[in-house]
């Protein structure tokens, strides 16, 4: 989130798309009612499903799923052409004004570059001057400025295209672009909600990209009741993403590559340079970051001598990916022997389950970390427990896989923090100790740890370096304490010993400990600033800035001087997060040099552009958002047939199925979650499994009619990779839409079932492909094919 959930009170408009707040995520959707009640703000919802959201929303649309950034290329269109944008905004704080090199269009679904299987991206970049600055026009008129080729490109979703496209109608689509761009205003603001109804698509990061375009032209970014802003899933999602995962280090550095060999290779490769002279380039300090978080990897052992232990720091290939679906085909082709799972349920969460199955079953040996037994656990019985799903899946005497399921402690008998989607860090104490044998999170990983290293030391190994030299100077190394651990994470100064107060004081000189630069500050001197409970709120927007601690600084709102214009007097002056008093900028914490100057340094400080990208050339399949269809559609692409799928979509070749075709999987299924259960994890207790018992199939009652079906009959429902059963629920809430002038059915899944658990059912996952974002790695979970036939 670049607000968080009580700023949403804020708005004057909601936008409701990839996400169904007012069912899972109930207790933050109160603040949309308070925009609602007391801002008499307008709720938009677009969304497949006439959802409990939609039911509130004063305007709703029903969209094809899949079609979100043909529908938002409508709102650029609609916006720039009806001139319903905040131009003063627009030229000060975004890269409209930058021009881009000769040579950049766009033709026949690909972009300018295309090589058959990937991009050069020469003609992507801006045009530089002898200073290596980028040239601009400020009056947005040269034809080759990135406001001109927005226009351009978007000149092509008219009102008639995105009906066609989506299958709402012009009139539907009209309406809901007059009620959001009322946020263009000055003195209106405008709010994004979404979830993974966005992420879960083969184009998710440039869908975000295009609604944060569509926040840029409302001058939404930085202001109160504005932004773009995600509701995560889970309690700490959020702090799991900024502590790092497969592909990056915490605090979102880039791990090294194989090809960078020193310390100096990397910073060189991965600091970027100003693209403006007041640029800030705030990621020019990437090497206090990266040096700081190698002195809390390896403690004293890290000297300027030994590169602070760079080569101790594992590196992946110079072209290797390890996200999530690329490491599951390595175990698939027998490339990995071992896997510990922790926290994760794979077999539940993965696409193609079968596939999954498979890979678990090439392991040698497998460690879950649980509160309860997964589908991920008992992989190996799947046959036994489900064989009517899986009746091709191996017996349980042909895996020869090694188990080890390891009782952890749930989120009530620990402490520590949680990080929620507002980027707040909460802290919490443990309401109990853990039953019987299961341990906490720490005490886990500490003993796996220990003994080890204790391994490598008794018997040596080909490459003990990076864990020989890992400090681990806990006071209580088999299990140490969050509030140390904390501690480390925040940041230490080493010749003093004293806390950090936030990254500003990090250095490159190997003085400075920090386990994550985002979350500097969050335990000070001054003590634990995550567990302040304080409800003042001086600024009167809901920012309460003693309550917890926000990530970064504790900023509340992302950008925030772009909540004022180029002389520092705010856009809307009742709703102002900061204020230039003459000699700082007071508020919120300014997300900008303090004692800067209003027209001293642009307000994208960490963008070596110094403003926002409505043009981004680092993603991979283009620079502009482009409507893609899912990589299983019902129709081609009505903008270009010949380049229907997103041309860098993700796919393995070893795939056991692959993709299904429209005639013989018609319909569009979408995933969902329902209220009454939390993911794959309360079908394991008593109360959740009887508010919600079973399992179902969501069918539109036109479908439902044709096929003879009514609510309670048994449907079986088939895509290319297998097939699940359940009982039909017909309703009204999923329209017959027209796309592409043929009518188009979506069925609904909720997915919380699975082979083991109190109540079971069947794993959604069955059914859908291994076609994955290029830019995320996030699997295509939403719009696929299926059929349906009534048993």
């Amino acid at each position: 989130m670049t607000n968080g959930w009580t700023d949403v009170a804020n708005a004057d408009v909601v936008l409701v798309m990839g996400g169904n707040p007012a069912e899972n995520h109930p207790v933050g959707f109160r603040f949309v009612m308070e925009a609602k009640r007391l801002r008499k703000a307008k709720i938009v919802c677009i969304d497949p499903r006439f959802t409990r959201t939609a039911a509130v929303s004063d305007c709703y649309v029903p969209i094809r799923s899949g079609t979100d950034i043909a529908f938002l290329g409508g709102l650029i269109h609609y916006a720039v052409e009806s001139g319903k944008y905040q131009r003063k905004y627009v030229e000060q704080h975004t890269n409209a004004s930058f021009l881009i090199a000769e040579g950049f269009g766009f033709e026949n679904g690909h972009f300018s570059g295309w090589q058959g299987d990937k991009y050069d991206k020469t003609t992507w970049q801006y045009e530089l001057d002898a200073s290596g600055n980028a040239k601009t026009d400020p009056k947005l008129e040269h034809p080759r400025c990135v406001f001109q080729l927005m226009k351009k490109h978007y000149s092509r979703y008219t009102p008639e295209k995105v009906a066609e496209i989506c299958g709402c109608t012009k009139e539907e689509f009209l309406k809901a672009a007059d009620l959001i761009t009322v946020a263009a205003a000055e003195d209106k603001s405008g709010t994004v909600l979404y979830a993974l109804g966005w992420t879960h698509h083969s184009f998710a990061v440039q869908l975000i990209h295009a609604a944060a375009m569509v926040q840029l032209l409302m001058g939404n970014i930085g202001m109160p009741g504005g932004g773009v802003n995600a509701q995560r899933g889970h309690a700490n999602i959020q702090g799991s993403t900024d502590m790092g995962a497969w592909n990056m280090l915490p605090g979102y550095l880039k791990i090294p590559r194989a090809n960078l060999t020193t310390i100096e290779e990397y910073l060189k490769a991965n600091t970027p340079k100003p693209l403006q002279a007041k640029s800030l380039n705030y990621w020019g300090n990437t090497p206090k970051f990266f040096k700081s978080l190698l002195k809390a990897y390896y403690g004293k052992k890290a000297t300027e001598a030994n590169q602070y232990g760079y080569d101790w720091l594992p590196k992946i290939d110079e072209k290797g990916d390890h996200s999530w679906g690329a490491f599951f085909d390595d175990m698939f082709h027998g490339k990995l022997e071992g896997l510990i799972s922790f926290g994760m349920n794979p077999v539940a969460n993965g696409p193609n389950t079968k596939k999954m199955l498979t890979a678990l079953s090439k392991l040698k040996w497998l460690i879950v970390a649980e509160n309860f037994e997964t589908e991920t656990a008992a992989f190996w019985k799947a046959k036994t427990l489900a064989a009517k799903d899986y009746p091709l899946a191996l017996d349980e005497a042909g895996i020869s896989t090694e188990v080890f399921l390891l009782p952890a402690a749930n989120f009530a008998e620990k402490d520590g923090a949680f990080v929620n989607s507002s980027r707040w860090l909460q802290w919490k104490e443990a309401a109990t100790d853990p039953p019987g044998e299961a341990k906490r999170d720490q005490e886990i990983i500490a003993k796996l740890f220990l003994e080890i290293r204790r391994l490598y030391e008794k018997d040596g190994g080909a490459n003990p370096a990076p864990l020989m030299n890992m400090s681990w100077d806990y006071a209580k190394p088999a299990m140490p304490l969050l509030s140390e651990i904390a501690r480390e994470v925040n940041g230490v100064d080493l010749k003093t010993l004293k806390q950090l107060n936030g990254f500003g004081e990090l250095k490159d000189d190997g003085s400075t400990a920090c386990g994550n630069w985002v979350y500097s500050g969050c335990w000070t001197e001054a003590g634990n600033q995550m567990a302040r409970r304080g409800q003042v709120d001086p600024t009167g927007l809901g920012l309460y800035p003693q309550w917890s601690w926000s990530w970064p600084a504790n900023r509340r709102i992302l950008y925030n001087r772009a909540s004022a214009d180029e002389n520092g007097q705010p856009w809307d002056k009742t709703r102002a997060p900061l204020q230039w008093d003459g000699e700082r900028w007071r508020g919120d914490v300014p997300d900008y040099k303090a004692d800067a100057e209003p027209g001293s340094l642009p307000a994208f400080i960490m963008l070596p552009e110094g403003v926002a990208r409505l043009f981004a050339p680092d993603l991979v399949e283009g620079p502009f958002p482009e409507h893609y269809e899912p990589a299983e559609s019902p129709v081609l692409n009505a903008l270009h047939p010949e380049a229907s799928a997103n041309p860098m979509l993700k796919t393995y070749s070893s795939e056991p199925v692959a993709f299904g075709k429209a005639k013989d999987f018609p319909y569009v299924a979408i995933t969902y979650r329902l209220t009454e259960h939390f993911h794959y994890w309360t079908k394991h207790t008593s109360s959740s499994s009887e508010l919600q018992s079973n399992f179902f199939v969501e069918l539109p009652a036109e479908l439902a009619a044709a096929k003879g079906i009514v609510s309670g009959d048994k449907v079986r429902v088939s895509s290319a990779r297998g097939t699940l059963e359940g009982p039909a629920l017909v309703t009204k809430r999923l329209r017959t839409l027209m796309v592409n002038g043929q009518k188009t059915y979506h069925v609904g899944l909720p997915i919380h079932w699975g082979f083991v658990g109190k109540i079971t059912g069947p794993l959604i996952n069955n059914l859908t492909p291994s076609a994955y974002d290029p830019n995320s790695g996030t699997p295509e979970y939403k719009g696929f094919l299926v059929n349906l036939e009534k048993i």
